[in-house]
């Protein structure tokens, strides 16, 4: 579920539930597709969180290979811990967990003008018991940081015993531990005593966990200051800034709790300098804002509210803006030369454009080769005479494939110009998906005995150009900045990723089907009635005008597949704010097949509406994309940079 589908789509209907019931409705449909042989795969695929070196960092002796974590608020029940493990997490929070099960009738609200999700009772949880029982289940490779909480109304010794037996339960599951013991009804000196003999426990016990105190978000400044002087410097790790604000109408996890979170860092890193570790999980619900929290101080981020009102995207977008500002102190690479890998993909690119343009004009005068014609044993005027529409129809067939290569070249050179030189992962990712597709589908040409000399020739020369530019090492997550905030053009960007991200999937569907028809039954039912020949008649004429049109079917249905694998993984992965390169690609490398489809569709008179009913909607999803992520792609990126900064310290201010 991408910010494209949850924005457009899924958040309207799911926010038409009760808050409680689309948690659960989510969680359980995202944990099956976990769950599922492939489901991991379909995940990684529709996000793409590459890992980078820049942004791994430990907690102690931990090993964290992303600085965004998961809220236990989100998946208190423990559905979908596996799933959610794909999206960019770097850890995930489990609990509040009591040693019992914590019970609460009342429902959970949303705040959808404040950007709030209302807890009655933030301590509302399984049991420690049931939690471990769903973890058995639900596992995940991430670290695990367990939220420990005592009963409610425990005296001190009550509170201690049970922290000490909670973390003896979980400590098979445990990576690290959140000690959530600042209770409002225990004065700060009786918590500032359990805080002390806590961690007297831990530095006695044989296995060294992290070990963080949770501080209440709303928790008075004078409270914190007294326990910041008294607690003893070694024994624990750090602190975890929580994520709720107690009010009339329960507790308030929102994104105004940026700035609170933001004077508890200060605080601590004034007491404590850069000695200890701290994980702030309150207010961020756009990148800006993780950015803000980690220059007061914060090493980790924690998502709750944010991954509900922005979308699961959200801790990809967070690990982008980290690893871009950590980056600029880093000195790039010399750009790579032309012919060293890049430039090959360029090459294949023009040989593809040119190739389709030869196509197109052979398909306009001649229609048929000479090789064609030695092939079926009839010149072109002849077949003309028997069946006049044939050769209108061939020419269908070969100008809409010449558009279809036209447009590929377009692509393959956009992207080997400005994502293969870049080293860009994705952009390679790209290429080398669509091209394997686009070489092997050479082989569809001979599902009916028919060998393309020309078509043969054009990939034994592609095919090295192809292999010297997959030289690329495809290292580098992204180049130049992301995006910050969540204004109108970013949501504008996922109605048109969704629209492009669609019209990907229509054409691998429309590759699919025609290759399957181009080697079976060669016709569709619309295409007979335009001929208006039966099958078995043109056998009977001559039986390798069948074989003729099958390799023509066929290969169009195989450079469309190509063609819809590059555009999908540009739609899902490459669109970055203020990348003009991209909306530059989708216009140009769509206009040829476009135009190509359309013209001739006219020109021959083949104009039934149910046949062109696809290209239709194909091109409905074309032109909205290209409007709705004109204002994303296309703004200054100085521009973008320069108001991003500026919204930046009006935030801090």
């Amino acid at each position: 579920m991408p910010d494209w589908s949850y924005r457009t789509i899924f958040r309207p209907l799911l926010f038409s539930l009760p808050a409680e019931l689309s948690r659960d409705l989510t969680l359980q449909t995202f944990g099956m597709l976990g769950k599922l042989p492939f489901g991991s795969f379909i995940i990684r695929t529709m996000g793409h969180m590459e890992m980078s070196s820049i942004l791994q960092g430990n907690l102690e002796q931990i090993h964290i290979k992303y600085p965004v974590g998961l809220s236990g608020g989100i998946d208190p029940h423990v559905k979908a811990h596996k799933a959610i493990s794909e999206i960019g997490f770097g850890f995930i929070e489990v609990g509040p967990v009591t040693l019992n099960k914590t019970n609460c009738e009342q429902p959970i609200l949303r705040d959808k003008e404040k950007e709030a999700i209302i807890y009655p009772d933030p301590y509302a949880n399984d049991g420690a018991d049931k939690i471990l029982e769903r973890l058995k289940i639900d596992c995940t490779k991430l670290p695990l940081m367990f939220r420990l909480r005592h009963s409610s109304g425990s005296n001190l010794k009550e509170a201690f015993e049970e922290i000490c037996t909670l973390s003896g339960k979980v400590s098979g599951y445990a990576s690290g531990y959140y000690l959530d013991i600042l209770d409002e009804l225990r004065s700060i000196d009786e918590t500032i005593k359990l805080c002390q003999r806590l961690i007297h426990f831990y530095s006695s016990r044989p296995e060294k966990k992290p070990i963080l105190i949770y501080i209440p978000l709303d928790l008075p400044a004078n409270e914190l200051t007294a326990l910041l002087h008294s607690i003893p410097l070694k024994g624990f790790s750090g602190f975890i800034i929580g994520d709720s604000i107690q009010t009339s109408r329960g507790h308030e996890v929102a994104k105004a709790g940026k700035n609170p979170s933001i004077e508890k860092i200060a605080v601590i890193r004034k007491h404590f300098g850069k000695e200890k570790t701290v994980i702030a999980s309150s207010g961020v619900h756009e990148p800006l804002d993780a950015l803000d929290l980690i220059e007061t101080g914060a090493d980790f981020i924690q998502l709750h509210s944010g991954l509900v009102y922005s979308g699961p995207g959200l801790p990809k977008r967070v690990n982008e803006v980290i690893l871009y500002e950590r980056s600029r102190s880093v000195k790039p690479d010399a750009a790579a030369s032309f012919w060293r890998y890049w430039g090959w993909m360029c090459l294949l690119g023009i040989g593809m454009i040119v190739g389709g343009i030869i196509a197109w004009i052979i398909a306009l005068t001649s229609v048929l080769l000479p090789y064609d014609e030695a092939f079926l044993g009839m010149q072109t005027d002849e077949i003309k005479d028997i069946y006049p529409q044939l050769i209108k129809f061939m020419s269908h067939d070969r100008i809409t494939l010449a558009g279809t290569m036209i447009s590929i070249g377009i692509l393959y050179f956009i992207l080997g110009r400005f994502g293969l030189r870049y080293e860009l992962h994705w952009a390679k990712t790209a290429l080398l998906a669509s091209g394997i597709v686009g070489f092997i589908s050479f082989f569809l040409y001979l599902g009916h005995g028919y060998f393309d000399p020309l078509h043969a020739l054009a990939a034994v020369l592609l095919l090295p150009m192809f292999v010297l530019a997959m030289r690329s090492k495809g290292n580098q997550t992204l180049k130049g900045q992301p995006n910050l905030v969540n204004d109108r053009n970013w949501l504008l960007a996922q109605w048109g990723q969704f629209m492009f991200v669609i019209l990907g999937i229509a054409f691998a569907i429309g590759g699919l089907t025609i290759s399957y028809v181009g080697i079976t039954d060669v016709f569709v039912k619309e295409d007979l009635c335009y001929l208006q020949i039966p099958t078995d008649q043109l056998i009977q004429t001559n039986e390798r005008l069948l074989s003729l049109i099958a390799h023509d079917r066929a290969g169009f249905g195989g450079a469309l597949l190509s063609n819809s694998i590059a555009l999908l993984a540009t739609a899902l992965w490459g669109i970055q704010q203020g990348k003009r390169w991209v909306w530059w690609m989708f216009l140009l490398g769509g206009f040829p097949g476009f135009l190509g489809a359309f013209s001739v569709h006219w020109m021959i008179g083949y104009n039934d509406f149910i046949h062109l009913l696809p290209a239709y909607f194909a091109v409905a999803l074309y032109a909205a994309g290209l409007v709705l992520l004109f204002p994303y792609l296309m703004g200054d990126p100085k521009i973008i940079e320069y108001k991003s900064s500026l919204l930046h310290r009006a935030e801090n201010i």
